[in-house]
């Protein structure tokens, strides 16, 4: 039976051990989101979305953080998320803790050393549900990897979001 593991530093430990190639393990995380969420779990009740995060297949208790970036009555709005942990191994809950009014995109990494993480980017819609789930990817040779997510990217789609939205008010 598998142990979560319970602190950052042994999270960041393991990571790093992980992603080492003098064990021979190497390559690159992953992220996927859950919906909807069991409501038959006592970990997870009351959560908007649980993140889960890999390293290839495997679940691993990889450091799981983002931001909710929002657009607010045309005011650049960012929010830092909280995920707490639940009863299975790499999988993190996230309650809603940004303001229904607005235009929303969640920028969620699962991070396995300082610059080697998994994005998923949550568009969601005017009704505050979740419109859109992607992982930007980019091909390594014949590999698919997590590509990288710039702030300025989410930034310039988002705000072409909430002009659409307010063009349909």
């Amino acid at each position: 039976m598998q142990t979560p593991i319970r602190s950052l530093a042994l999270a960041a430990l393991a990571s790093a051990l992980l992603a080492a190639p003098a064990f021979g393990v190497k390559g690159p995380p992953w992220i996927s989101i859950e919906l909807p969420v069991n409501p038959y779990d006592q970990s997870t009740r009351g959560a908007f979305l649980l993140a889960h995060s890999f390293h290839h297949g495997t679940a691993m208790g990889f450091i799981v953080s983002g931001t909710a970036e929002g657009m607010v009555n045309g005011e650049r709005r960012s929010l830092k998320l909280e995920f707490a942990e639940t009863s299975r191994v790499g999988v993190y809950a996230l309650k809603r803790t940004w303001p229904a009014e607005g235009t929303w995109t969640l920028v969620i990494k699962a991070n396995q050393g300082p610059d080697d993480a998994a994005t998923a980017v949550v568009d969601l819609g005017s009704d505050g549900e979740v419109a859109a789930i992607r992982v930007p990817t980019t091909q390594r040779g014949e590999w698919t990897v997590p590509a990288r997510v710039a702030l300025s990217d989410i930034d310039a789609a988002l705000r072409a979001r909430a002009a659409t939205l307010a063009r349909r008010s």
